[in-house]
């Protein structure tokens, strides 16, 4: 009987690998399945590539949210997720510290309808970058975009190494970020989208300034994959970032209307008892280039920031060691496929 049952148990093994092996052969991809982790109440590039039909066979599996993007990417080089995404800059710092990832694909980025202001009270006394010396200035994380977006308001403002330590960035959760500026426990808070626009309709709220007035439009984070994930599972990177192309352009081609529709259609069908407002304030990705296309100087931009900030040594990382192209269909079609 024992001898049976190893025999049952080696037969379905060899059966259950061979359907699994014809099912990737068919498809072309050596994994089917792409662990990650959701942000709340909003919709992320990969779920609506999967929800219009662009990302199949592959399935994406949702593991719980993030906190942040170093977190995310962080999970990617630990192997808890299989992909995330975080600030260039983040991703820069990560890379210069051997871990194993590569940018493969932009995400989110600042034009006129979406960007990451700093806002101040109306009765501040805040007007320019020196100003700033001595205030808390509130965030999500450190050591990530508006931290980075910070420091080039203060440099630009001609504030020395010193009074720009003077400074004091605070982590804050965006949702409460607004309460403590009007309660004065803040000095500056960094709002971007729903949390933003909110925060403009309820008044007395000033402007000081935004990344998209420092730098124009430009694409601030890219989805991260592991470079053993990209040597070993080739087609399933390329379907990954293909479909992930696609749904950055279909945000662009369909009215914002369709956009936010489709956007509460996917949270509702999730189930995950969210509240589906923030979706409704959704004007773009942000994202500087056609389907993505991560260009080489909205990493240079950090990495020469981290160089100045000491956080990394000349020459530590190149821009071209951080990310490629390779499997984006937008950059090959415009002759940029390589790293």
């Amino acid at each position: 009987m024992k001898s049976l049952h190893r025999a049952l148990a080696a037969a379905l093994l060899v059966t259950s690998l061979t359907a699994c092996g014809s099912s990737e052969a068919t498809t072309g991809a050596e994994k089917l399945e792409l662990r990650y982790q959701g942000s709340v109440g909003s919709v992320i590039l990969p779920e609506l590539a999967e929800e219009l039909g662009y990302l199949a066979p592959l399935k994406l599996t949702w593991i719980g949210n993030t906190i942040s993007g170093p977190q995310d990417i962080q999970a990617v080089a630990t192997g808890q997720t299989d992909f995330g995404g975080a600030f260039n800059g983040a991703i820069a710092k990560l890379v210069a510290a051997k871990a194993p990832i590569k940018a493969v694909i932009s995400y989110y980025g600042s034009d006129k309808d979406s960007f990451q202001g700093f806002y101040v009270l109306e009765d501040s006394p805040i007007k320019s970058a020196r100003d700033l010396i001595g205030r808390k200035v509130a965030m999500n994380t450190l050591g990530a975009h508006a931290e980075a977006v910070l420091k080039e308001y203060l440099k630009r403002g001609g504030l020395t190494p010193e009074e720009i330590g003077q400074v004091e960035p605070v982590v804050v959760p965006p949702v409460s970020a607004e309460q403590g500026l009007r309660q004065r426990q803040i000095d500056v808070a960094v709002l971007g989208g729903v949390l933003r626009d909110k925060a403009l309709e309820r008044g007395g709220l000033r402007p000081l300034f935004s990344d998209f007035e420092l730098f124009g439009p430009f694409s601030a984070g890219s989805y991260v994959l592991t470079q053993r994930f990209i040597d070993e599972h080739p087609a399933t990177v390329k379907k990954f970032v293909e479909a992930t192309a696609k749904a950055v352009q279909w945000t662009r081609e369909r009215p914002r209307e369709e956009v936010v529709a489709k956007f509460k259609e996917i949270i509702a069908k999730r189930g995950r008892h969210e509240d589906d407002q923030s979706v409704g304030f959704w004007k773009s990705t942000g994202i500087a280039t056609a389907g993505g296309v991560i260009v080489e100087k909205e990493f240079q931009t950090w990495i020469d920031w981290l160089e100045r900030e000491g956080e990394l040594r000349p020459d530590q990382v190149k821009a071209a060691e951080v990310f490629t192209n390779a499997h984006n269909p937008y950059a090959i079609a415009a002759g940029g496929g390589a790293e």
